[in-house]
């Protein structure tokens, strides 16, 4: 739940892209105001927009669930596989066609014209005597090019921008999809790695639809593109042109394999990631717990083996991306080189019209066919199993209760009446939590039912967005609620009484609190508040129930005994004696004691209401004390070095370097030397020498051509191990990074995981490490490879004119100002972007642990609304960065075209008495930079922005770490700082003073050590998905033989019925398919096995029958019987034997000794507690305490 009100987004500004013209959107002028905005100062929320309709969460999910409703129905129709491939180009194919066809005139009409321009120019340039071409005309087509130049940069790049808006657009519906999915799963199906699925799914998978788009139709025009050109090359140089376009081609089904293959990897790499990021959830949920069973390291090893067996994969696709992308280095140069041995074994002329032209179209294809077409495979192969993963996902079964319209929206939804209830995995025993879950999901009616459940999940938000769970607020109910609920004790109870029904199910709402409220919440709330209600009450609480009406026995799953409370007292029930036994009090006193009751509540509901905010009006949390870490300003080059130090030490990093440089050495040698050889063949053929050439006349054709293939050969090989090499540094350095992020959150203090989200958490390792993975690699090597470029070109054509270097250097003042503006933008809009995106994983996460309250609450339509409009708000962030990132290509492409105008024109006007040749190479590197200047431009930009998530990830990694860190009953009133001193025990918090275990102060022991010698049964059981083994002994410190013995010790059912097999039996995450019992048993095993001297008993029978609460309380003093034993306890009976009991109250003890001693005093504290569970059960615990002190003295007068 946000914690905003939900019309938050009425004071936002409206979209400046909203009321953009058609001029403001071809030129992007509309983004202006956010470079202004952000070149002045950080942005932060306040600086979001509106969402453009057309972007609108809400929308998009309507559409696309309606159209694969209508698609899963005609699947089942026709007995099929229903395909979200299909849902997705129903949804959006016209707005693909449409800008794909815009595409297709750009790259099939405008540029293969461009190489003819360049064509003419060149002959203006020719070695022969006379040209062909004279200087007006030189002038018409170097302005031709120009055209051309910015015809393609005024349509390409608002066509990105439209592509990329498609992609967004897919992705926020896909998103909304699996959201409204993930409420419909059913509970059972949440094992596994359905969660860690779901996760991954929005966090990396939907990613692929960002970009795919703007790729997509180069998988059809690329081909296109390229028979074009062989036609027009063809009619040049005739068969010479085959071979040159056909060596480029033979690299096709190349990178098409290379691509499947890419898929392939992706699909496994994924599957591996989601079990990575389920079992994180896991241990993020658990954290205390593993905290206390001092589980660190060992869960750190199955973290750090889940990441190496992702990591081989991803090692292995991170290879393939960098052959691919090293195709761009070599695969042109290679076809120029064909080319001109086909010409010369032709009998054609090697002359700069032929060569240069042949370059020219290479050129062109080399960005369609070696970048556009082989990333177009890569994304939409990598699309597709992101598409085929979530359809996987949409068919996961779904629960057969709960409000199915977010997921239909055409359905009208008012009477659910269902014939069946989710069946456990395992037997059911008592389990009268089964038993009301199967009456809520027999006959639901809308607002009619109201479920509370001890295992429901409190959602992120205020604690009254918590009541209201989208419901109208009415403050005198809102008032009153709060206080019959006691709502420190129940917020879930808060909220079902807040629900206005005819029927209440309270599945234990009395457990884990003391007498006195339990006392109020029965008699305020279910006696008092709900009188005029049907009220299904599930207690252990035995006292109450001579308050009932109807009372229902349960065991083994089924009805024993039903009557009034006499009629059970009076029957031959086994749990007659037990009724027998909870002597309640008389009705004045229960009234007098109702009243000093309320009057304490009151007194302290002051304080409690300063916390709270109970009329939306009152003190509102502190916006940073749960704000997410952010850093502002620059990335610190310390994160770049932090990166690369990870991955490599300084001569590692020295290497990678030396392989980029030596590989740009090689292709610009290869460049240059084009130039060379033809001016050498055009002098042999029109002088019949070239001694004007010095010492280049030594050489002959044979010499050229073995020089050309040496360094083309040496381009290549050098060209592929630099990726081969940086990708397996950045891979190294991935891993090293995660494990030392992992390491820091794991040996953190309990305070951090107070006060962050687990969505927050999970994000950074699903989103950011997807980033820092796989797009931080390909954004680094993009803009070394472009630096490198650049600088060689620059280095190329100031050789040739020295005077072009004063347009180059100001065409490059003019890249470096537009970069820090673009720069200072777009860090702030990505670190806003990563900041508004954490609340949308939150919101998934809590909403998976939390379906059983959405579904009895009926709230599934609410928390749709409320994650769209978490997709919204971070969609306007992803907005605002799509359109600033193609603003700044769009300049710096303008920008481009004009420094190829003065380089053009610069040769005709100045008269540069200069060789074709060197004409030829000087146009052809400004035309080859033209593109890759806005692009290296951009991705140099985009490496800062990935970079973020480097500094995100190290954020995490810089955790300040914890300090290096008799049988004694606890009681006090809920809020008195049992579980305080529990903590403080285990070192979960930091406090004041000394505690002495065997006179040695615990903060000078290691906290593992500590924490290892201490056992813990929780009051709540953390299973993980797993076999029952696994959940026992995780990480296989003890053999099957002891683990089953154990078992069979305390008497485990499976343990009796199954024998050995039992260890194999499959447990869901949470326990979700065994009963609240099971679970406990489960805990006690673990203590057992662990075998240590201190055993801690918190509330752990609080939530359980009374006969389990027994058994367990024997094996506990059976088992630990020469142990230590701490039990906090509401059940006083449970502590009545030990050999002291402390009593707390606000964190202070007030009061310590044998049971028996402090009854003796009638002004105890303790005495008071016993008194009020009941006449019957206050002689009961006396006799207890006295037998216990007897016992006592008796032993120890024996010594």
């Amino acid at each position: 739940m946000r914690a905003s009100d939900d019309d938050d987004d009425e004071f936002l500004p409206e979209n400046p892209r909203e009321k953009a013209n058609c001029f403001s959107a071809v030129t992007f002028w509309y983004t202006l105001g956010i470079f202004y905005k952000g070149s002045r100062r950080e942005l932060d929320e306040s600086d979001l927009t509106k969402p453009l309709d057309e972007h609108k969460s809400q929308v998009l999910g309507d559409k696309l669930a309606k159209i694969w409703t209508k698609e899963h129905s005609s699947a089942l129709k026709n007995d099929r596989d229903p395909s979200m491939a299909k849902v997705i180009l129903k949804a959006f194919h016209k707005d693909i066609l449409k800008f794909g066809v815009i595409l297709m005139i750009v790259e099939l009409g405008v540029r293969p014209g461009f190489p003819m321009y360049f064509n003419r120019v060149f002959y203006y340039f020719s070695a022969i005597p006379q040209s062909p071409v004279q200087k007006e005309e030189a002038y018409f087509f170097a302005s031709g090019i120009m055209v051309c130049s910015l015809i393609v940069v005024m349509t390409v790049h608002p066509y990105m921008m439209a592509a990329l808006h498609i992609g967004m657009k897919v992705r926020i519906a896909c998103c909304s999809l699996i959201y409204r999915k993930a409420l419909r799963i059913k509970l059972s199906a949440l094992g596994g790695g359905t969660v860690g699925n779901a996760v991954n799914l929005m966090s990396n998978d939907v990613n692929r639809f960002d970009i795919a788009p703007m790729f997509v139709h180069y998988l059809w025009i690329a081909p296109v593109q390229a028979i074009l050109c062989v036609v027009f090359l063809y009619l040049k140089v005739g068969y010479a042109a085959v071979i040159g376009i056909a060596t480029m081609l033979v690299f096709l089904p190349i990178q098409v394999i290379l691509g499947s293959r890419m898929s392939v990897l992706r699909r496994k790499a994924a599957v591996r990631t989601d079990e990575r990021v389920r079992q994180m959830n896991e241990i993020v949920q658990a954290m205390q717990v593993i905290k206390m069973y001092a589980w660190e390291n060992a869960f750190t090893q199955l973290i750090y083996q889940l990441r190496k067996k992702e990591m081989d994969i991803l090692l292995r696709t991170s290879y393939i991306k960098g052959i691919i992308m090293s195709f761009i280095m070599f695969t042109a140069r290679t076809c120029v080189f064909l080319t001109i041995l086909a010409i010369l074994m032709s009998g054609l002329d090697m002359t700069t019209e032929n060569v240069y032209l042949a370059v020219s179209y290479y050129q062109i294809l080399r960005e369609t066919m070696t970048v556009y077409f082989p990333q177009g495979i890569g994304m939409v192969a990598e699309a597709f199993v992101s598409i085929s993963r979530i359809q996987q996902f949409m068919l996961t079964e779904e629960a057969i209760v709960g409000d199915p319209t977010p997921l239909d929206p055409n359905l009208k939804f008012r009477l659910r009446i269902l014939l069946g209830f989710e069946k456990p995995n395992q037997p059911l025993k008592s389990n009268e939590t089964a038993i009301i879950k199967i009456v809520h999901g027999m006959a639901i009616y809308e607002d009619s039912i109201c479920l509370e459940d001890i295992n429901l999940e409190v959602q992120p938000g205020t604690i009254r967005q918590n009541i209201l769970f989208g419901r109208e607020f009415e403050i005198k109910r809102y008032r009153e609620v709060v206080r019959v609920c006691a709502l420190r004790a129940r917020v879930n109870l808060a909220r079902a009484v807040y629900k206005k029904g005819d029927i209440y199910l309270l599945d234990d709402p009395l457990s884990a609190v003391d007498i006195n409220v339990g006392a109020q919440l029965f008699d305020n709330c279910i006696k008092e508040y709900l009188k005029d209600k049907v009220v299904i009450l599930v207690t252990h609480q035995l006292q109450y129930l001579k308050k009932a009406d109807q009372i229902v026995l349960l065991k083994d799953g089924l009805i024993k005994g039903k009557g009034t409370y006499n009629q059970l007292v009076k029957g031959a029930s086994s749990f007659a004696h037990l009724l027998e036994e909870q002597q309640t009090p008389t009705e004045d006193e229960s009234e007098d004691e109702l009243e000093r009751v309320i009057r304490v509540v009151s007194i302290g509901s002051a304080a409690f209401n300063s916390m709270i905010d109970i009329e939306g009006l009152k003190r509102k949390p502190d916006p940073g004390m749960y704000a997410e870490m952010r850093t502002s300003g620059t990335i610190d080059l310390k994160n770049y070095k932090e990166y690369f130090r990870a991955g490599a030490n300084c001569c590692g990093v020295f290497v990678m370097v030396g392989f980029f440089i030596l590989a740009q050495v090689f292709a610009s040698l290869s460049d240059w030397f084009v130039s060379t050889w033809v001016n050498l063949e055009e002098h042999w053929k029109n002088f019949g020498t070239a001694a004007s050439l010095g010492v280049y006349d030594k050489l002959t054709r044979k010499n050229c051509v073995t020089i050309f293939a040496i360094f083309i050969s040496c381009t290549m090989i050098v060209a592929i191990s630099r990726s081969l090499y940086f990708f397996t540094l950045c891979m190294r350095s991935s891993v090293r990074l995660h494990d030392r992020m992992f390491k820091s959150i794991i040996c953190t203090s309990m305070q951090f995981f107070n006060t962050n989200t687990s969505g927050r958490i999970l994000n950074r390792f699903s989103k950011d490490m997807g980033a820092v993975d796989e797009l931080l690699p390909y954004a680094f090597i993009d803009t070394v490879q472009f630096m490198l470029n650049l600088l060689g070109a620059i280095i190329l054509v100031s050789l040739l004119e020295v005077r072009l270097l004063i347009p180059t250097a100001i065409m490059l003042v003019l890249f470096y100002f537009l970069r820090l503006i673009y720069l200072k933008t777009s860090r702030n809009v990505k670190r806003l972007e990563g900041i508004t995106r954490s609340p949308v994983f939150a919101h998934l996460n809590a909403s998976l642990q939390g379906l059983p309250t959405i579904r009895s609450n009926g709230a599934e339509q609410t928390l749709v609304k409320e994650f769209d409009k978490l997709q919204d708000t971070h969609s306007s962030s992803w907005f605002m960065f799509l359109a600033t990132h193609r603003a700044f290509g769009y300049w710096l492409d303008l920008i481009c075209t004009f420094f190829i105008g003065v380089v053009t024109f610069s040769f005709i006007l100045i008269g540069i008495d200069s060789d074709g040749s060197n004409v030829g190479l000087a146009i052809t590197q400004c035309i080859g930079l033209s593109g890759l200047i806005q692009w290296g431009m951009r991705q140099s930009a985009e490496l800062e922005n990935q970079m973020t998530s480097v500094e995100r990830v190290l954020e995490f990694a810089r955790l300040e770490p914890e300090t290096n860190l008799e049988s004694v009953g606890i009681v006090g009133r809920t809020g008195a700082g049992k579980s305080s001193l529990i903590s403080a025990l285990f070192r979960l918090a930091n406090f004041k003073g000394q505690i002495l275990i065997d006179n040695l102060d615990i903060s000078v022991i290691g906290i593992h050590d500590v924490r290892r010698k201490i056992s813990i049964i929780p009051q709540e059981p953390v299973i993980f998905s797993g076999t029952l083994r696994y959940n026992l002994d995780p990480f296989n410190e003890h053999d099957d033989e002891t683990i089953y013995d154990t078992l069979v010790d305390v008497e485990v059912k499976t343990a009796l019925t199954y024998g050995r097999e039992c260890l194999t039996h499959i447990m869901l995450e949470g326990g979700k398919n065994i009963s609240v019992g099971e679970r406990q048993m489960v805990c006690l095993v673990r203590a057992i096995l662990r075998n240590n001297r201190i055993l801690i008993m918190d509330e752990a029978t609080a939530n359980i029958d009374t006969v389990t609460d027994k058994f367990i309380q024997g094996i506990v003093r059976k088992k630990f019987a020469h142990c230590t034993v701490l039990t906090i306890a509401h059940r006083l009976h449970t502590i009545m034997d030990s050999d002291k009991v402390l009593v707390m109250d606000a964190g202070r003890a007030l009061e310590f000794d044998h049971p028996h001693l402090l009854l003796q005093n009638k002004n105890s504290i303790f005495y008071d507690m016993v008194q009020h569970t009941g006449l019957g059960m206050s002689e009961t615990l006396t006799r207890i305490a006295q037998e216990s002190y007897a016992a006592r003295q008796k032993s120890s007068n024996s010594l």
